[in-house]
This record gives C-alpha cells, sequence and structure tokens, in this order.
C-alpha cells in the first residue's frame, strides 16, 4: 500500500501574533482536512512581551497543529530559546535548534540553520558562521546515499534567490539575504526551501512532497517544464573555498510559477511528475494562461505592489489607472475568463470580498458599483468602484448607464432583478462621467497612471484601512 504524503503547513514571520496564527490554521484545517505540520520560519516571536505566549506556555492555550519554529533572529528573542539543541517552548510547539536535520517517521527530511548570517567573532547567539553552515552541510553530504533534502528551514533569505527566476517583486536579491545559504541550498538540494525576514512573499516552482529517500533516481531528475537555471550554481563551490560568492550571470529569464494561493500555509497543488490521471475527488485545476498574464498571480507580470490582500481562492489588488485612489478589483489567483468558469469554493470567495467590501465602503461614505470585465483580456477581473452616497440613487446611475449607451449607439437592456445571471458586461467610461464621479480624463485607464511610489502609497493606505474588515485575518 502507498504511502500517504505529508500534508505541511508553512508559514513566515509570526511576530507574536499566535492566535492569528492558530485560528488561520484551524479555518484551513476545517475547510480541506488535517494536516501534519506547521513549520514557521522567521520572527516567531515578538520584540516585545507578549500576554498571547503566556497563554500558550501555561497551557491555556494549545496549539492546533504541531508546530516546529526555527531560533531567534535578534537579541530581543533570545530569551525564548534556552536550550541551543532544541527544545519543547509549549505544548505542540516545539524549538528545532540552531542547526541540524530532523527526520519524519515517514522517512520525511528537514534541514534547519536558526538566525541571521554573522561573519563576526564570536559569533552572536541569535546568528549562524561559516563554521555552522560547514558543518550542517558536512553532517548531510558526508552520506554515502545523500541525494538532497526534502526541505531547508532558514529564516534569512538565500542571496541571489531571484537571479535567472521570476520577479521577486521589491525584493532585490541581488542585495538582501545570506550567500551562506545559498551556498548551503547549493549543497543540500532542497525540495522545498522555506525563509523569511524581508516581509514580502515570493515563492518559486513548488514540488510535490515525496520523502526522497523512496524516490528512484529517475524520478528525481525529471526536469519542471518552467524550469530554469540554478540561481546558487557557483555559491557551493566558492563557499566551500572561503572566498566571495559572485552574483550569477544573468540570462534570459524563463517564467517560474510564483503562487500566492499558499499566503500564510494554504494547501499547495501538486505538480505531478508522471502522466497518471489525477484520482476523482481531486479539484479540478483552473485552465493555464495562453500566455503571459497580467492578473494570474503565478505570473511574473503582475505587479505585486499593487496586490493589497489575498485570500484562499481570489485576491485584492488596487486597479491600475484607476477611477478613484480606493478602485480596487477582485481576481481569482488561478486562470479563469469569467465568473461563469469559477468553482463553487472560487464563487464563495467572491461574494465573501463583495459583502466585506460594500461594508467597508458604506463605512465612509460610499456604495460601490461592481461590474465584471474580461474583453480583451483572459483573467476575470472584477471592478469595485467606490461612488459617494450622493451620487448613489438608483435611477441616477441608471440615466448614466442609459446615455452612455445611446452615446456609443448600444442596445442597453435592463435585467430584472433578481435574474439567475452571472456575467453582466459594463466599461468604467459610466462611471467616470459628470453624473457620476465627476471624473470624464479617467476613462481610460491608461492616461491617468501614475509613479510606482505613488502607488505603493495608496495600496499602503488601503491595506491599513481594510484592516479591521479583512477577514482573512480571521479564517
Amino acid at each position: 500500500m502507498a504511502q500517504q504524503p505529508l500534508r505541511l503547513l508553512a508559514c513566515g514571520d509570526v511576530e507574536g501574533k499566535f492566535d492569528v496564527l492558530f485560528n488561520r490554521v484551524r479555518t484551513i484545517q476545517k475547510k480541506s482536512g488535517n494536516f501534519d505540520l506547521l513549520l514557521c520560519v522567521g520572527n516567531f516571536f515578538g520584540s516585545t512581551q507578549d500576554a498571547e505566549w503566556e497563554d500558550y506556555k501555561t497551557g491555556n492555550k494549545k496549539a492546533p497543529i504541531q508546530t516546529y519554529v526555527l531560533g531567534a533572529n535578534n537579541q530581543e528573542t533570545v530569551q525564548y530559546f534556552q536550550d541551543a539543541d532544541g527544545c519543547e517552548l509549549a505544548e505542540n510547539i516545539t524549538y528545532l535548534g540552531r542547526k541540524g536535520v530532523f527526520t519524519g517517521s515517514s522517512g520525511l527530511q528537514i534541514a534547519y540553520l536558526s538566525g541571521t548570517e554573522s561573519l563576526d567573532e564570536p559569533v552572536p547567539s541569535y546568528s549562524f558562521s561559516p563554521t555552522d553552515v560547514s558543518s550542517l552541510r558536512t553532517m548531510l553530504c558526508s552520506a554515502s546515499q545523500f541525494k538532497g533534502v526534502d526541505i531547508l528551514l532558514t529564516s534569512p533569505w538565500p542571496k541571489y534567490v531571484g537571479s535567472f527566476g521570476n520577479s521577486s517583486g521589491g525584493v532585490d536579491t541581488k542585495k538582501c539575504g545570506s550567500a551562506l545559504v545559498s551556498s548551503l541550498a547549493a549543497s543540500l538540494k532542497p525540495r522545498y526551501h522555506f525563509a523569511a525576514l524581508e516581509k514580502s512573499y515570493y515563492e518559486r516552482l513548488p514540488y510535490r512532497i515525496v520523502p526522497m529517500k523512496l524516490m528512484a533516481v529517475a524520478e528525481l531528475v525529471k526536469q519542471p517544464p518552467d524550469v530554469t537555471e540554478n540561481p546558487y550554481r557557483e555559491s557551493g563551490k566558492v563557499a566551500a573555498g572561503g572566498g566571495q560568492i559572485p552574483a550569477p550571470q544573468e540570462e534570459s529569464a524563463c517564467q517560474f510559477f510564483f503562487d500566492l494561493n499558499e499566503k500564510q500555509g494554504r494547501k499547495r497543488s501538486s505538480t505531478g511528475r508522471d502522466n497518471k490521471p489525477p484520482q476523482a475527488k481531486q479539484p479540478r485545476r483552473p485552465p493555464q494562461p495562453p500566455g503571459p498574464c497580467w492578473f494570474c498571480l503565478a505570473s511574473p507580470e503582475v505587479e505585486k505592489h499593487l496586490v493589497v490582500n489575498i485570500g484562499t481562492h481570489c485576491y485584492l489588488a488596487l486597479a491600475k489607472g484607476g477611477l478613484c485612489d480606493d478602485h480596487v478589483l477582485i481576481l481569482p489567483i488561478g486562470h479563469y475568463q469569467s465568473v461563469v468558469e469559477l468553482s463553487a469554493e472560487v464563487v464563495e470567495e467572491v461574494e465573501k470580498y463583495k459583502a466585506t467590501l460594500k461594508r467597508f465602503f458604506k463605512s465612509r461614505g460610499k456604495r460601490c458599483v461592481l461590474f465584471e470585465r474580461n474583453y480583451r483580456s483572459h483573467h476575470l477581473q472584477l471592478q469595485v468602484i467606490p461612488v459617494p452616497l450622493s451620487s448613489c440613487v438608483t435611477d441616477d446611475i441608471k440615466d448614466a448607464f442609459i446615455t452612455q449607451a445611446q452615446e456609443q449607439q448600444i442596445e442597453l437592456l435592463e435585467i430584472p432583478e433578481h435574474s439567475d445571471i452571472k456575467q453582466v458586461k459594463q466599461e468604467g467610461e459610466v462611471l467616470a462621467s459628470e453624473a457620476i464621479l465627476n471624473v470624464p480624463d479617467k476613462a481610460d485607464w491608461r492616461q491617468c497612471q501614475i509613479s510606482k511610489e505613488e502607488e505603493e502609497t495608496l495600496a499602503r493606505r488601503f491595506r491599513k484601512d481594510f484592516e479591521p474588515f479583512d477577514f482573512t485575518l480571521d479564517d
């Protein structure tokens, strides 16, 4: 009987928000079934004392899943990690230790390295040195049957991780991260590598988690269709000699699959390394885009600084060249062309976002007009445009649409209320008219774009304002 693959969750910096983390885990398990482990990288504890942790430490609260965490990354949190070799911090919460390898009963191998890089002597208690990396490498690579590890956990990103790959957003991977971690990744060949500390989400090609010791060599060397050059190809050689690791020579970038479905530990999709048909119980994957897509969250074309909220199946982003500062889009994470193609769980989350945005805008003295746009686009966009209450008399908006239709010589048919119709198409030109938002110069989004810095400012403001209404924090 084939062994069932382990189901793992992974998350980045928790920063002491334990209730938020574990409530989200409970919601995920309720929707998707139980997972086996939760792996936490980055800053598990915040920089100040928190009563939340006392509840877990004393047993008043309990983590709903076996949780493994890395150690301190700063002096303020060293106090929580008393044993350098690892220890239980609270029920179901275990500190792995400074460095080593954790092997599960299934054979899954998890290599880990706590702390941040330091070349100073003596090495701070919250850092690792070249000697630490060398000893961990020797511990694993000296085994005669070593093929690589399943998972590598570090807090810093590996330096140059973005080379040859998809865009890493606002993170410059040539300047940030750890060169020692890059050299370690080059040697250990992890199937997954989780890291944090950059306050940004970046994912390269995911792999199916099957313990490597149980995999045939032919299976291990199969290449995913979007594979790129190894960004650390020179790291292992140079690090072994103690020299400075050079930046990889860039070539034409291949598209790497970048999937934000998994933010804060959501279930990964399988890459499917064999030709066997999927099991009947597996959910149908969304269709693949025919080419580059501006809205697939997996795509390097997405301007991720405009993303303001991410759910399980959908995300919110500020509109490029929006009609107003808080004009947002509801977009499916997977590639769907229209609402009629959405699966039931995606539709459910779309409706949840719509209801939440209505409450959010109502609190700000506005109502929102929603319409679907997929004309000249292969990816569904639900446009959500807030309109001041003074402009929201139903007849006024209806008259504006009718007037615009007449000017464009379009026959506009009014759909009876409560009709079971999912797909209606209208353009933002009507909303930009003097009758509603009175911004006719913004009817064409291409004529009203602003700088990236201004877009980032608007995105930060929206995230902050929307946070009290953010249902994903409760999930």
